[in-house]
């Protein structure tokens, strides 16, 4: 109660003063409101554009802008000269948030400019719409309408330090879907000292902070004890947020031919950035935001060569995927100083926050002639964004742990071909898989499985698939072609029972080292998830189907929230990422029909063996079956080895097979 009334009583008192345009209780400093603003007035303005070192340049009023301002609020147009703007070629991103002064008093931030100007006309906001964001309760989510699409914010520079150029060129992809543009930007000597904000200095909005650093660079508008505000338009336009503060250095001004920008440091953290809304940011010093920690160590197999990276990361749903690979890539690409082909094996772990929720453990290898860097994080990136997005339940991370091993060998198998022991079956029994494999340049070697006929598993004909782990079924993509369906449309028709069935199906997903032996319906295509073949590795879902509601249970009546029936399956691990596929057609039939089958099957057996012993005899004696001399016959290596249990032939060339 006591809380709620201080909050009151602070928003009332804050009104009174931004509406006489006195001074702040706290603050040494007078605003000047709107209503006293006219055409004409002549003011200056204040930024660096090198070092720490606050200049100032001429600020003459054109006028007011009604309603082009945050949730409908008005802007002042001013005109800039001098020699600072004659020398930076006019207003330069990274200028957002220079305060600007008329008799003395704060009249508000430059924030916003006219497309292709000359960088002489700008825009302000004023400070009593900025100071705003200082009364925002944490729980408030309201939105503040955007500007004048006449009009475009004085964007913010956003700093990376700490990147290879091959991991600036990924972070640069990436960024795209943020609308944002990084520059890589060095470090200055002064980077580790804290020093407190002051009006006109250079403040960064972080996103990325530890062995690397990304950061939006800006000005401070104004600055009243542990409280700031700057930058005077949106940096994310998130609302109520968490970035980390820091301070910034500049370099110097590089101009352009679109608009010139400051090129700066991501220096010492000094607080956090709480606000993000319209008219600007707000920020506390001395506070440290919540956080993802993220560890990555990358060993180069090749040179022995070993690097860790250590960071710490805004905790926000939809950038942290984004943050968080290329942040690995980063590491990768430093370890390895290289690009091109290999082989990685990683294994990751998710920490929760809660930590009464499970963590999230999962490892894999890929295989790349491209870009092994690119290629190793993409599964990371589905994983995070599914379960930080996921529709049940927060999950918010707490730490990230990445570990792999890289070399540029090529450690790939291709599946040549299986056998399956016995071929009739009833529910319940265990059927024996061994897969015959090759390695890329490397010797042939075998993986036994044992895979076991679901209990409610139908009479008739069965097909059961053993492929590699790289090779997935596409009902999915069957839909998509079949329905033109878009990927989040396919992503919307996904059916989970809760958070905890979404999160076994992510951990328990098949791996691209994996023999996989599982039954499959007769319709489903099958596609090698082989960078060869134009695709990348992903989480996919591959419950088969005949219409969009494929991946509903098969015994469900395809009500939300339904659980999906898992398709039976068995594998086994191997040294390689494993390409190739095919199926064995069994019959299930009843246990007492079965029975009879199998003692038909052995006899059959047993005479087929009993005429290869004869025929070896005859040629052994230099005859042919009509007693004639012919010389020895080879039978291709198919070789019986009879199987005691079941009394069947087991052949790694099954004939039940089909050829892969």
């Amino acid at each position: 109660m006591h809380a709620m009334a201080s909050k009151k009583i602070k928003r009332l008192a804050l009104s009174i003063c931004l509406a006489l345009g006195s001074i702040l209780p706290a603050g040494a400093e007078e605003f000047l409101p709107l209503s006293d603003v006219r055409e004409g007035m002549h003011g200056y303005a204040k930024t660096v554009v090198h070092g720490t070192k606050i200049d100032t340049f001429d600020v003459d009023v054109l006028g007011i802008m009604k309603n082009k301002g945050s949730a409908g609020g008005d802007l002042v147009l001013v005109k800039v000269s001098g020699p600072l703007i004659d020398e930076t070629g006019g207003i330069a991103q990274g200028m957002s948030g220079s305060p600007v002064y008329i008799d003395g008093r704060l009249l508000g931030a430059i924030a916003y400019g006219f497309p292709q100007s000359d960088g002489r006309i700008g825009m302000v906001t004023p400070i009593s719409d900025m100071l705003r964001l200082w009364t925002i309760d944490s729980g408030e989510e309201k939105k503040e309408s955007g500007t004048d699409r006449d009009l475009i914010p004085l964007a913010t520079p956003l700093m990376a330090s700490g990147y290879t150029p091959s991991g600036m060129e990924f972070l640069t992809d990436k960024m795209k879907d943020f609308n944002m543009v990084p520059y890589s930007a060095a470090s200055a000597g002064v980077d580790e000292m804290p020093r407190p904000l002051e009006a006109g200095g250079a403040v960064s909005a972080t996103l990325v902070t530890g062995d690397l650093k990304l950061g939006a660079v800006g000005t401070v508008t104004y600055v009243d004890k542990d409280h700031m505000v700057a930058f005077g338009h949106p940096f994310l336009d998130k609302g109520s947020s968490a970035y980390f503060m820091h301070n910034s250095y500049i370099f110097t001004v590089v101009p352009s031919r679109n608009i010139p920008f400051k090129l700066g440091s991501v220096g010492a953290e000094i607080g956090m950035v709480n606000e993000d809304r319209g008219s600007g940011i707000s920020g506390l010093s001395g506070k440290v935001p919540e956080s993802v920690r993220l560890h990555s160590s990358v060993l180069d197999e090749d040179t022995g060569r070993t690097q860790s990276l250590n960071v710490r990361m805004v905790q926000n749903e939809r950038m942290l995927p984004m943050l968080s690979v290329t942040s690995v890539y980063n590491n990768m690409s430093n370890t390895l100083d290289r690009n091109g082909e290999g082989t990685v094996s990683l294994s990751y772990t998710l920490f929760p926050e809660d930590l009464k929720k499970r963590p999230f453990t999962r490892s894999n290898m890929y295989w790349s002639s491209k870009d092994i860097s690119e290629r190793s994080v993409d599964e990371m990136y589905n994983v995070i964004r599914i379960l930080e997005q996921n529709r049940f339940e927060p999950y918010k991370l707490r730490d990230i742990s990445v570990d792999m091993k890289v070399t540029k060998d090529r450690k790939t198998a291709q599946l040549l071909d299986a056998s399956a022991s016995p071929t009739v079956v009833s529910p319940g029994d265990t059927i024996y898989v061994r897969a015959r494999l090759a390695p890329y340049r490397g010797e042939v070697f075998y993986k036994d499985l044992a895979f076991t006929v679901p209990k409610d598993q139908p009479l008739g004909t069965m097909i059961l698939e053993v492929r590699g782990g790289g090779v997935v079924p596409l009902p999915y993509l069957i839909q998509q072609q079949k329905y033109n369906l878009t990927d989040e449309i396919l992503e919307r028709i996904r059916t989970y029972k809760d958070f905890n069935d979404l999160f076994d199906k992510l951990e328990k997903e098949d791996k691209n080292n994996q023999v996989v032996v599982e039954i499959l319906d007769p319709n489903v295509s099958m596609i090698s998830r082989d960078e060869e073949n134009g695709t990348k590795a992903e989480i996919q879902d591959k419950r088969p189907s005949q219409n969009p509601d494929y991946l509903k249970g098969k015994k469900g009546d395809g009500k939300e929230g339904e659980k999906e029936e898992d398709s039976p399956k068995s594998s086994v691990d191997t040294d390689y990422v494993v390409y190739g596929d095919g199926q064995f057609t069994f019959q299930v039939m009843a246990p007492e029909d079965r029975d009879r089958a199998l003692r038909k099957l052995a006899k059959s057996n047993q005479k087929m063996i009993a005429d290869m012993k004869n025929e070896g005899k005859d040629s052994i004696s230099g005859k042919d079956k009509d007693g004639k001399k012919e010389e020895t016959k080879e039978e291709n290596g198919k070789k019986p080895d009879t199987d005691k249990k079941s009394g069947t032939s087991y052949f790694l060339m099954s004939d039940s097979m089909t050829r892969l």
